[in-house]
């Protein structure tokens, strides 16, 4: 199959919210589509594409929306085919959640709003060209917590223990962080937070200041993703399908195309 990405994205409110829009820029000619979950109806066939990528949302998993299940179905339904499926964020939890659980997603103890780094634990492919300690900007509320077998965790942030994981072998990541976010993006995110008194604004500051240097890490990452082909389907029999949450319809939206 020729290689088409299909972005998953996750945004309740998009006419202020695109998660997806830090991500095309770094696609360079690869073809893809964009669909916005919280909006769509259905979402695309799995089977015309070649890589799957979720991104983050100002959702909460913790809510169970109709939408996050059937993101969730999708998640399966590309696991199963071997289509490599990369999450950031929201997508990090979204892979837990759909292939072990919604359990293994929980209120953060420590959240990370700003930047953090990044050690990674062992090599991995889709780290190929990055350095073992990388710096990301951060900004999430939930987290991944005591992930089942055979999720390995292969990266660690200082307050949170799963930040970066892979489901077994299989061609399938999730990242806590931000790297796509750049860093006038990320400060003007960290204004708006403090603004809202989600964040003192001595912690912002703080936040501002200690902002590191511009890096390549979202780069690398989907000049790596998308260079990992598919593979054969598997028999995923330790893919759960939970149903769980309260109902939330959305109007409908048919994929925003590219």
């Amino acid at each position: 199959m020729k290689r088409r990405l299909l972005v998953v994205g996750n945004s309740m409110h998009p006419l202020i919210f695109r998660p997806w829009s830090p991500w095309r820029p770094l696609l360079g000619g690869i073809p893809f589509d964009i669909v916005n979950a919280p909006r769509a109806l259905r979402l695309p066939d799995i089977r015309g594409y070649s890589h799957l990528l979720l991104t983050g949302s100002e959702a909460s998993l913790l809510g169970s929306y109709d939408w996050c299940e059937r993101e969730a179905d999708l998640v399966r339904q590309a696991v199963s085919r071997g289509i490599p499926v990369f999450g950031s964020c929201f997508g990090h939890q979204m892979l837990v959640h759909a292939l072990s659980g919604p359990r293994y997603v929980e209120r953060s103890a420590n959240p990370e709003i700003g930047w953090t780094h990044v050690e990674m634990s062992e090599d991995d492919p889709l780290f190929d060209g990055i350095q073992a300690r990388w710096s990301s900007f951060v900004y999430h509320l939930d987290e991944v917590v005591d992930p089942p077998a055979p999720w390995r965790v292969i990266g660690a942030s200082p307050r949170c223990a799963t930040h970066v994981l892979r489901y077994g072998d299989h061609p399938v990541w999730g990242i806590q962080a931000h790297p796509e976010i750049a860093l006038r993006r990320a400060r003007l995110i960290l204004r708006v937070t403090a603004l809202r008194g989600m964040k003192s604004i001595g912690g912002t500051a703080r936040a501002l200041r200690d902002a590191p240097p511009a890096n390549n890490v979202a780069e690398r990452l989907i000049i790596n993703f998308l260079g990992i082909a598919s593979g054969a389907p598997d028999r995923m029999s330790d893919i759960t399908a939970p149903r769980e949450g309260k109902a939330d319809p959305q109007s409908g939206e048919t994929p925003i195309t590219d």
